[in-house]
């Protein structure tokens, strides 16, 4: 424990087992909690700490004060003969009678005051009230009421430790009175422990077989499960997300290595991990020279057994042989059926009440699928769209679902295109084939591997488009923190699959298209799909370049041009953009740009009008504006050619070119000019510094 004054708070909220997937956001919401109720009350702290078990939730704060500050507070209220309702109020919202407020003289006259001394309150008392409102309003994601009381929680709820600075703390929820007692392990120390503090707390846990941090349990659960792997010359899979749960299904942890038979090892690996991993959270295990799975396998259990383990593991195994012996049913029915023969069944089956069946859904994206084999992955990625090529792409999207029918995907649908993968091949359909039935969900996330394989990437983009295009139709767009459909994440993959297969598109055009054909034709819907789903991207690409350490300004000056849906000529200019404002002459330009874009604001403002779209040579006097003419007509000349050849590169170090003459136009010429009309031709001028810049962005949204 590190040093701090002050006292600390030890609060543990023991009940029944708590699921393991509630257990980081239980600690995270009693965290906020007690935050917010010590910061209304007043009560610095030095440092706070959640730790759950399957049976409890506890929290540490370190550095508490003994009580609140006191608090002097003084208030003005009306003048002294004010009417009395005035005064009556003042009265009340200050606590206080007419005899105890006091009467002040002020140059407007005699007013009263409230003069409040509130001495400040224990801190325990402060705890035990903050306690018992954190603990009926837990915001358990589902909980259950029992007994005859009020009190909702995930389980029952059993007994509440709260000492501070090793005294108890006076409060109860639902006859459930606070003490300085817990319990260890349920079958390894099941007496009562009496508790003094948070040290104490810490040390007779442990004694009593109870692992209080869920990283330390995590720890060790993965240090014994590899040590049993590698005594036997093996490996563990990795498996961060099991580790996680089984860390918060048990308190003391003891592994155990168990077997099966190594028949089973003809089923496909990710089956037998699925079945290990469901179902009874096992840790698979591997030859580290081939990475093939071995049949072996480690089960964590939540006892130390008086046998070493033996009836555990015989039972495991048992359990496991009856796991693995249903998976090998599922493997061989349903290979006994083709995938193109389960289609029919897609029709029965709702992908959304608005938006069809399973099976109109395929219909959808093999038409969508076909468009872009033929017009667009085709050509650039094979150089033409084959007859074969399409063939191959409209089979995959068609049979790309067929899989959810299936006995296997029933039990494990995590395993949903990963088994069409299987039954493809198995069936002797074309590789490519089989492998977008797999890929057709990728990416799936911003570190999942992105297709890449031509017929792959046709599905994956019309299985994602259709999904966004039909939600957006039917207004089911996500908003705030919701997105139950997933369209962020759909959208994200979108974006990979175009960004990182390089493929050149318009979305508008593929989006409004799609639309037209899942929407029969509604114009006004077509259109807000057409509108939104644009947008909808920009947002969504903003944030994925943000997270790469791209500017979002620089994102924004691009998108503010307008008219710009090809993702991969966008993130070019963005990124010319990017290594160019990050040079003295980017920024110098970007200093004369806003300067000249400041002027003409400020101009065409008080003028009421924008200023005159083109400068007249005659009407230049300064040698130093007809330089800046002459500049600006060739670095503009030579930009706008370089964005038509996507060399942004070459339109940025032609706009460079304005930097010394942008600045000596301001050194030397006078906007404001007594002539009108000069004073317009000037206006012009800047008002084609803007042009020139806007050839490649909006330099108005560049931030600095």
């Amino acid at each position: 424990m590190s040093e701090h004054s002050g006292s600390d708070l030890l609060l543990e909220l023991y009940s029944e087992e708590i699921p393991a997937r509630m257990q980081r956001r239980a600690c995270d919401d009693l965290k906020r909690l007690m935050t917010a109720e010590l910061k209304d009350a007043g009560l610095a702290f030095a440092g706070m700490d959640a730790y759950a078990t399957p049976r409890r939730l506890t929290l540490v704060v370190t550095g508490l004060p003994a009580a609140q500050p006191d608090v002097h507070e003084e208030r003005r209220g009306p003048r002294a003969d004010a009417p009395d309702k005035a005064i009556a109020g003042f009265l009340a919202s200050a606590g206080i009678t007419r005899d105890q407020a006091e009467e002040r003289d002020e140059k407007k006259g005699r007013f009263l005051y409230a003069v409040i001394d509130r001495p400040g309150r224990p801190t325990p008392e402060v705890v035990g009230e903050a306690v018992e409102r954190i603990v009926r309003g837990f915001p358990w994601p589902k909980s259950m009421r029992w007994g005859t009381g009020s009190l909702r929680w995930v389980r029952p709820l059993h007994s509440i430790l709260c000492l501070f600075d090793g005294r108890v703390v006076t409060c109860a929820v639902d006859g459930i009175e606070a003490g300085d007692t817990t319990a260890g392990h349920p079958f390894l120390a099941p007496e009562p422990i009496r508790v003094g503090g948070v040290q104490d707390y810490v040390d007779r846990l442990a004694q009593a077989r109870v692992i209080l941090d869920p990283a330390e349990r995590r720890a060790a659960i993965a240090d014994a499960a590899r040590d049993l792997a590698e005594a036997r010359g093996l490996a563990l899979v990795d498996d961060p997300g099991l580790l996680d749960e089984v860390a918060g299904l048990v308190e003391w942890p003891v592994a155990l290595l168990g077997d099966f038979d190594p028949a089973f090892l003809d089923l496909p690996g990710e089956v037998l991990t699925a079945s290990m991993r469901t179902h009874q959270k096992y840790f698979a295990l591997q030859d580290p020279k081939t990475g093939a799975l071995a049949p072996h396998f480690v089960v964590i259990a939540n006892k130390v057994a008086a046998d070493g383990g033996a009836a555990i593991k015989a039972g495991n195994e048992r359990v496991l042989a009856a796991r693995l012996s249903d998976a090998r049913f599922f493997w061989d029915q349903d290979r006994k059926t083709p995938l193109a023969a389960r289609l029919p069944a897609l029709k029965a089956i709702t992908f959304h009440d608005k938006l069809g069946t399973l099976a109109e859904r395929v219909e959808r994206m093999t038409a969508l699928a076909e468009r872009l084999a033929v017009e667009v992955v085709g050509p650039q990625m094979l150089g033409a769209a084959s007859d074969g090529f399409v063939d191959q792409v409209r089979q995959a999207a068609r049979l790309a679902k067929a899989d959810l029918v299936t006995e296997m995907v029933g039990e494990f649908p995590e395993l949903q295109g990963l088994m069409g993968r299987y039954y493809a091949a198995a069936e002797g359909l074309p590789a490519p084939v089989a492998h977008a039935i797999e890929q057709h969900y990728a990416p799936k996330g911003p570190d999942d591997r992105c297709p890449t394989d031509p017929v792959a990437v046709c599905v994956a983009l019309a299985e994602k488009l259709d999904t966004l295009v039909g939600f957006f139709g039917i207004d089911e767009k996500p908003t705030g923190s919701k997105d139950p459909f997933a369209l962020r994440r759909a959208a994200l993959g979108v974006i990979r699959l175009i960004v990182e297969n390089r493929l050149r598109l318009s979305l508008v055009a593929l989006v409004g298209a799609h639309a037209g054909r899942l929407l029969d034709g509604d114009r006004a819907a077509i259109a807000a799909v057409e509108t939104d789903i644009p947008a909808f991207f920009a947002d969504r690409l903003t944030v994925q370049q943000r997270a790469k350490g791209v500017r979002h300004d620089l994102i924004d000056a691009v998108f503010a041009l307008g008219g710009e849906d090809d993702l991969v000529r966008l993130l070019a200019r963005v990124d010319a953009l990017q290594r160019f404002v990050e040079t003295d002459d980017g920024a110098n330009l970007l200093a004369g740009y806003k300067r000249a874009a400041n002027i003409l604001k400020i101009e065409e403002k008080k003028d009421g009008r924008p200023a005159p779209g083109e400068a007249h040579l005659t009407l230049l006097k300064e040698p130093a504006e007809k330089h800046l003419y002459d500049k600006l007509t060739d670095a503009t000349a030579q930009a706008e050619a370089a964005v038509a050849r996507e060399d942004y590169a070459d339109a940025m170090g032609a706009l460079a070119q304005l930097r010394a003459p942008i600045d000596a136009f301001f050194d030397q010429v006078t906007v404001n000019a007594g002539d009108p009309a000069v004073r317009a031709n000037r206006l012009a001028l800047l008002a084609r510094i803007r042009q020139a810049a806007h050839t490649v962005a909006d330099f108005s949204r560049i931030e600095g």
